[in-house]
């Protein structure tokens, strides 16, 4: 089987845990005997294509005001206009076709499409092959990917959403199997019309880790280790919620300490340093999961929005690390209550900081927890296992295509 995967983005440019995955995926099937190919936007004009780990991977200069993978925002006039051009767009449909005609892939399977559109899927189509579509954020619903406004997760569309996304819903009939990486994806895009006819899975991202050396809390020593040590990984910005964390953090009365680690882009940096008061909390910049989670004793992941995955939750635990998460989005799939964590709600702010309270002075609940935390993530650390239910996955969608494919063309008198 020969596959093409569509991508916003490829490493070595990494915009989420969307890339992360999707590189493991293709490598993970190439290993498996699968012919892949990958095609994802650049910073460059034309079509160029290299090596990486095996897969042929093309990159196409994005036919847009700017690269959207960039540490600098730009200005809210340029913002609007390349919303408006990706809305449709053609040029990036053109690269879609060449691919296709030079590669001859026997199914797509499109990931995020910030910067192609939805022309994808037409070019696609137009091609006669099978799409599967793999659903990693809210680009279909959002021009900004995250159903997040005023600091608040969106409970519906705005009006400009409606406008800018018109007619997705209707043209994502073209796809043949439509993938959410947590139940609460698929669901929420089935609710809003998307993917009628289509055959719906859930397969939920895999990030497979070795076991610790250690407990970072014995179930044996029911004595915390003090002060207790909380972080924080992933991208700086508002709906990851690492303002609401910094503020409880700061009203606690306990002697703790917080890590930040990770990058966002310059201005929301700035503006999260400038909150910080306590000589407690630290900003410790990118760090590898395996060195990070062995300085830290509870990771906190207090997103606001509609966490589509999570993939920082399953890490954590992975590495016996108890996790205090936001009820969003998710992240209630992966995080339970009481079992390999505590759950906090954005509407009412202080549950955050009693989450927090209450791990630095139960130091059982604390050992408890972090014993439990890798065996309820033993699913989501098998690769073998997510590669077995997407080589399964397009096995069935490309023969269905086939056998569609037939009936068409038995006579109508046979």
């Amino acid at each position: 089987m020969k596959i093409l995967f569509i991508n916003s983005l490829y490493p070595p440019d990494i915009g989420g845990g969307a890339e992360i995955i999707l590189q493991r995926t293709a490598e993970g099937l190439q290993k498996r005997g699968c012919n892949v190919v990958v095609l994802a936007t650049g910073d460059e004009k034309g079509l160029s294509s290299d090596c990486l780990n095996r897969v042929k991977v093309y990159r196409a200069g994005l036919r847009n005001f700017y690269w959207h993978h960039t540490a600098q925002r730009p200005g809210r006039l340029s913002r609007i206009g390349w919303h408006l051009r990706d809305r449709y767009n053609n040029g990036m449909r053109e690269y879609v076709r060449d691919v296709i005609d030079t590669e001859r892939p026997d199914i797509v399977v499109c990931h995020n499409l910030s910067g192609w559109s939805v022309s994808a899927w037409d070019e696609i189509t137009a091609a006669g092959l099978p799409i599967v579509q793999v659903l990693h954020d809210m680009y279909l619903l959002c021009p900004s990917s995250t159903m997040f406004k005023n600091g608040k997760s969106c409970q519906q569309q705005c009006a400009s959403c409606k406008q800018f996304r018109r007619g997705y819903d209707k043209r994502s009939a073209q796809v043949e199997s439509v993938i959410g990486v947590s139940r609460f994806m698929l669901e929420t895009l089935q609710g809003q019309g998307y993917f009628k006819g289509a055959h719906a899975h859930v397969v939920h991202n895999s990030s497979p880790f070795a076991a610790p050396t250690e407990h970072p809390q014995s179930c044996d020593n029911t004595t915390a280790r003090k002060p207790l040590r909380f972080g924080y990984m992933g991208t700086l910005s508002e709906a990851k919620g690492v303002r609401w964390l910094i503020e409880q953090f700061q009203k606690l009365p306990f002697d703790a300490t917080l890590q930040i680690a990770g990058r966002g882009q310059v201005n929301d940096e700035a503006q999260f340093r400038a909150l910080v008061t306590s000589p407690n909390i630290s900003f410790v910049g990118y760090q590898k999961p395996e060195v990070f989670y062995r300085q830290i004793d509870v990771a906190v992941v207090p997103s606001i929005w509609g966490e589509p995955f999570g993939m920082v939750a399953v890490e954590a635990c992975a590495h016996s690390v108890p996790v205090i998460a936001g009820r969003m989005g998710g992240l209630p799939e992966i995080i339970e209550d009481q079992v390999n964590g505590l759950l906090c709600s954005p509407d009412d702010a202080d549950t955050l900081g009693q989450a927090m309270l209450s791990l630095d002075q139960q130091p059982e609940l604390l050992a408890r927890l972090s014993a439990q935390a890798r065996s309820t993530v033993a699913p989501l650390i098998d690769e073998e296992l997510m590669l077995d239910q997407y080589q399964r996955i397009f096995t069935e969608t490309l023969q269905c295509k086939l056998l569609r494919r037939k009936d068409q063309q038995v006579p109508h008198w046979v």
